[in-house]
């Protein structure tokens, strides 16, 4: 079992023990066992699924941020940590599709265009992570089964 902590600027969101942890790491998805090797890592954007075996897995949408290993304990230092059944499901299409309406349209600085393609993945995640919440739940995935996708 491991310890997995998850810490945003507002607090604590999460605290248990776990027997997996799926990160969304900069350099592609860590798969984060008992007994893993220490490592500090950067995470993007993405989807962070939980691994229990009592329980359903569990998903949050992160948004980028670290996250330090240590063989029995995961400390991930989140710049944002949303859980799957927080999603507001409604104001994360309307925000995927400003995003895409203002993609089309001719944006004059390069910081307008790099703000708008990061809004656009943020609310892609979102609704990523809340249908996988409600996937999870209708059915239990073995532990074995290691799908990032």
């Amino acid at each position: 079992m491991l310890r997995l902590e998850i810490i945003t600027v507002e607090g604590k969101v999460f605290e248990d023990n776990v027997s997996m942890v799926i990160a969304p790491g900069t350099d592609g998805v860590l798969g984060i066992l008992a007994r893993h090797t220490p490592l500090m890592t950067t995470l993007t954007y993405g989807e962070l699924q939980i691994k229990t075996e009592e329980q359903p897995d569990q998903f949050f949408a992160i948004g980028g941020g670290f996250m330090e290993v240590r063989p029995y304990n995961v400390t991930i230092l989140a710049d944002s940590a949303e859980r799957a059944e927080e999603i507001d499901v409604g104001r994360a299409r309307a925000a995927r599709e400003r995003a895409e309406t203002i993609l089309t349209q001719t944006i004059d600085e390069r910081r307008d265009f790099s703000r708008v393609e990061a809004a656009l993945q943020r609310s892609r995640i979102r609704l990523k992570v809340a249908r996988r919440q409600k996937s999870s739940q209708d059915r239990r995935r073995p532990t074995s089964d290691f799908n990032p996708d």
